[in-house]
């Protein structure tokens, strides 16, 4: 029996730091309050935008616990619980589960590739021996391993896969929607922000996105417009409004950017860690610019 599929906004929380790169976890509980408030519909604790990579596995199994604790069963939490092997990647998402996490973000292998059966084998482990719900995620510009729409299907099909995280295309993301949405228990989650309204717009109604942290309000309400409101046209101008911003995400190495944004909020977005850069001058002088354009006072 599957899980139940996500739906709705999920946020891949940023990871506030300390000067001396270590958690700063009252920054952490400001940000996820903000975006909660913001009416934000779940959170990814511990994913890329949280700069997983750059921590031990210990950081990250605090990172999941402390998210959890601070969420507090608010909003659903997804955990990002990807590890290079099946075994590592179950134990860490079964700790996930016990924490409180009600799905775990987990990558295809990579690195030294493998074939089609070997992914299809390494989900189909990991889904039968996670307590929780397992969403693919799909990011072939990270990994040099893309997926066929075709294959995203037959991986749809195993018990307790609910979901993929598309940061590809938009042909193969609609494809790949196309190709799944009648299947039960499982969805397509947009991860592009200019992807996210053609995408609300054919069906897809569960999505992530690095700007959720940032400007949570305007997400719900473009989200809004088109699952509540069927109000395409409004939806439009909303996303021109958005636009720029939506380019800024990844104009430097991410999170760097959305983190500037938060700093001009006046919110702990702060420092990423090393061999991460820090967003430049110019970046967070012109989203500075771009945050007045659209309503808001800067720090």
């Amino acid at each position: 029996m599957k899980s139940k599929a996500p739906k709705g906004l999920f946020v891949p929380l940023v990871t506030p730091f300390h000067a001396d790169e270590s958690i700063d976890y009252d920054a952490y509980k400001t940000i996820i309050d903000y975006v909660i408030d913001g009416g934000m519909d779940g959170l990814l604790v511990g994913g890329s935008t949280g700069e997983y990579h750059m921590m031990s596995l210990e950081e990250r199994k605090e990172l999941i616990k402390k998210g959890c604790e601070i969420t507090a069963g608010r909003v659903p939490i997804v955990a990002g619980t990807g590890e290079t092997t099946a075994k590592a990647t179950i134990a860490l998402t079964n700790y996930a589960a016990d924490c409180g996490a009600k799905w775990g973000l987990v990558l295809p292998p990579y690195y030294q590739q493998t074939t089609e059966d070997g992914i299809y084998e390494f989900f189909k482990e990991v889904a039968e021996g996670s307590k929780i719900g397992i969403i693919v995620y799909h990011t072939p510009g990270a990994t040099n391993v893309e997926l066929s729409p075709e294959f995203i299907r037959k991986l749809a099909l195993i018990d307790n896969i609910v979901a993929v995280k598309e940061t590809i295309d938009e042909t193969h993301t609609s494809r790949s929607y196309m190709l799944t949405y009648d299947i039960p228990n499982f969805c397509i989650m947009e991860a592009n922000e200019p992807l996210l309204l053609p995408s609300y717009a054919i069906g897809i109604d569960a999505a992530f996105s690095i700007i959720f942290n940032m400007l949570p309000r305007e997400m719900r309400q473009l989200y809004d417009l088109i699952f509540k409101k069927n109000d395409l046209a409004a939806a439009r101008e909303l996303n021109k409004k958005l636009s720029p911003l939506y380019d800024m995400m990844e104009e430097e190495p991410y999170p760097g950017p959305v983190k500037a944004g938060l700093d001009a909020l006046g919110l702990p977005g702060g420092i990423v860690r090393k061999p991460l850069t820090q967003p430049s001058a110019a970046l967070r002088k012109k989203m500075k610019k771009e945050l007045q354009r659209i309503g808001y006072k800067v720090k």
